[in-house]
């Protein structure tokens, strides 16, 4: 059986970077949530240096997030607004369309912390607006199914029937 508790000091760091770096993205993320057998809810501790975001601006169609900041200054970019975020913020951030799409960014002059909280749908469409992508996502299942993992552009769209028979 998994132990129910872990304090994050003992967490495994994970480094999430672009390929080739960037001067915009990095953070460094322990998840949480499936080492202490959470099974609907994810839950990662994330530390974001200063200028950096930990992912792009985006949404989820499925999922909701739930960011809860340790430690840290900085703002977060939902839908067309930016808000200033400090330690002590709780911020939702639901499922929904571009007006729910999020981006947390660390405009501070040290390290941004903080928890991200998450539903566990098995399938999320999200988008990315920034950059006009999307992602289908269905994760494997007690079945043995394969995980589907799918990253595009909406004008690349096929026609339905295409190479039916």
């Amino acid at each position: 059986m998994t132990h129910p508790i872990i304090n994050i000091a003992d967490a495994e760091s994970v480094a999430i970077e672009p390929e080739g770096g960037s001067d915009k993205f990095g953070s460094v993320m322990k998840r949480v949530g499936p080492v202490i057998g959470a099974k609907q809810l994810g839950c990662s501790y994330m530390e974001v240096p200063p200028g950096k975001r930990a992912f792009p601006f985006h949404n989820h169609h499925a999922n909701e997030e739930m960011f809860i900041i340790v430690s840290g200054t900085g703002e977060i970019r939902i839908g067309e607004a930016t808000h200033p975020i400090r330690a002590g913020d709780v911020i939702a951030c639901p499922a929904g369309g571009q007006e729910t799409a999020h981006q947390i960014i660390n405009s501070g002059s040290e390290p941004l912390k903080y928890y991200s909280i998450s539903t566990k749908h098995p399938t999320e469409i999200g988008e990315y607006p920034d950059s006009g992508k999307f992602i289908a996502l269905a994760y494997g299942d007690t079945t043995g199914a394969e995980p589907v993992h799918y990253l595009g552009r909406k004008e690349n769209t096929l026609d339905y029937w295409e190479g039916e028979v």
